[in-house]
């Protein structure tokens, strides 16, 4: 372990790691106009779309863990842009559904592959991304994000037991 994290918590280190991939993201994908949440919203989308889903704003922020309320807010930037449609889903009136447009297609197809050359920079040591580690890795981290976390009454970290 590096020295400048010795000591650290395993959530200060999971917020660093976290902070660590957000600014590259920034960085990678800026140059295309995008900012990481923005990219986050193409890049769903660009995946949905594959398998030929066009979700509603709900239905994307669900599947990006962002609020509907943020991605409402992304999806207007990202239709002022050119980037992406929203029409009414036919079924619902009051639900958005989204879409690229050919020009999201493209830009976002860019973008993909500017944050797959760093998710190859992130994992190279832990052997690639399709090294054991890595996939051990991955099985950690999907384990860690299926674990439901709910607020406590209590704060100070220490528990009540009951006693028989």
């Amino acid at each position: 372990m590096s020295a400048a994290y010795e000591g650290a918590t395993p959530g200060f280190l999971v917020w660093r790691l976290s902070m660590k991939w957000r600014v590259a993201v920034d960085r990678a994908v800026s140059p295309l106009g995008l900012t990481h949440a923005q990219y986050s919203v193409v890049a769903t989308l660009y995946g949905m779309r594959r398998s030929g889903e066009r979700p509603s704003q709900r239905r994307l922020a669900d599947r990006t863990g962002l609020e509907a309320l943020y991605v409402s807010k992304l999806a207007r930037s990202l239709e002022s842009a050119g980037l992406l449609e929203r029409t009414r889903d036919p079924r619902d009136p009051r639900a958005v559904q989204l879409a690229l447009t050919p020009r999201g297609v493209e830009v976002t197809g860019q973008a993909i592959e500017r944050v797959q050359g760093l998710l190859r920079q992130l994992l190279e040591p832990l052997g690639g991304l399709d090294g054991p580690r890595t996939r051990t890795f991955m099985d950690d981290l999907t384990t860690l994000l299926d674990t439901p976390l709910t607020p406590s009454a209590d704060s100070t970290g220490t528990h009540e037991t009951e006693q028989s």
